[in-house]
């Protein structure tokens, strides 16, 4: 299908994206690596008065590194988020999902800003961001303000972004030598997932000392499994650990019901996933 017709136009500021925002547009909608957007244009799912594409602002794109921070900007690619040496080596989860994005054409036009907006809850990367506790940046006619990952997803589709922002940029707090894996089950290839978990742990002596478990598509946001962390630390770095503490990946969560299977099923696969994950991430 052909979308509706729509004004567009290509600020290459943040300053002047957040103007074309302000406008007095009927329904505004920003297009960062369209990889969400525009289908559901073409599908007339929605039909904005105005497109604002950001996808010219030079200082949206980037990777660098702040003292124990890493800083993405929110128009990369997943493509140059996954293969990032300073991802890879100090936010080593977020790559390894990155990897697992769609197709490789995909990858090197979505953006990771794009995706955490879109708030898919079948999304790959926004559980990552959560498990790392990462701060995002948005920006607004009032100037910027950072918001934690934990209080950026607030609903299916629905993010801390207002509708006259835009994020900028994600700080992501190193987690240097810490075992990660991103585990993701679907039926096809390229498929969203059904279920996918996200684990990074630090082990100390063969010992789990810290770990950070999230879980995709068992409620309506990315869900952080603490049952699992709790029971993690302090334990040996070893498959029996993994399994004893993944029989609580469940615990708390919401899964939903559709095509792909019932709650259910999502519960006895986010268990059977994170102990997978769990074993990957400590090598065990």
């Amino acid at each position: 299908m052909i979308p509706a017709a729509f004004d567009y136009t290509a600020p290459e500021s943040v300053a002047d994206a957040i103007t074309a925002l302000g406008s007095d547009s009927e329904e505004i909608k920003v297009l960062a690596g369209g990889q969400s957007l525009i289908p559901v244009l073409r599908l007339r799912l929605a039909a904005p008065t105005l497109l604002v594409d950001i996808g010219r602002i030079e200082e949206l794109s980037g990777i660098t590194e702040e003292a124990d921070t890493i800083v993405i900007g929110a128009m990369t690619t997943h493509a140059d988020v996954a293969e990032s040496d300073l991802v890879r080596e100090h936010a080593g989860l977020l790559a390894k999902a990155a990897q697992t994005v769609a197709d490789p054409q995909v990858r090197h036009r979505g953006t990771l800003g794009g995706a955490l907006v879109h708030a898919d809850p079948a999304g790959d990367l926004p559980a990552p961001i959560l498990v790392l506790d990462a701060e995002l940046v948005i920006a607004g006619a009032d100037g910027e303000r950072t918001v934690a990952a934990a209080d950026f997803f607030e609903d299916m589709f629905t993010t801390a972004v207002g509708e006259n922002e835009i994020l900028t940029k994600i700080r992501v707090p190193k987690h240097t030598g810490w075992g990660a894996h991103y585990e993701k089950f679907t039926r096809v290839a390229q498929q969203w997932s059904i279920i996918a978990v996200a684990v990074t742990v630090q082990v100390d002596g063969g010992v789990i000392s810290q770990a950070k478990v999230g879980l995709v598509n068992m409620g309506s946001t990315p869900t952080r499994a603490s049952a699992v962390e709790q029971a993690l630390v302090g334990q040996p770095a070893t498959g029996d650990a993994a399994k004893h503490a993944a029989s609580a990946a469940a615990d708390g969560t919401s899964p939903p019901t559709d095509t792909n299977g019932d709650a259910a099923y999502r519960r006895h696969l986010a268990t059977v996933l994170t102990g997978r994950a769990v074993r990957a991430a400590v090598g065990g």
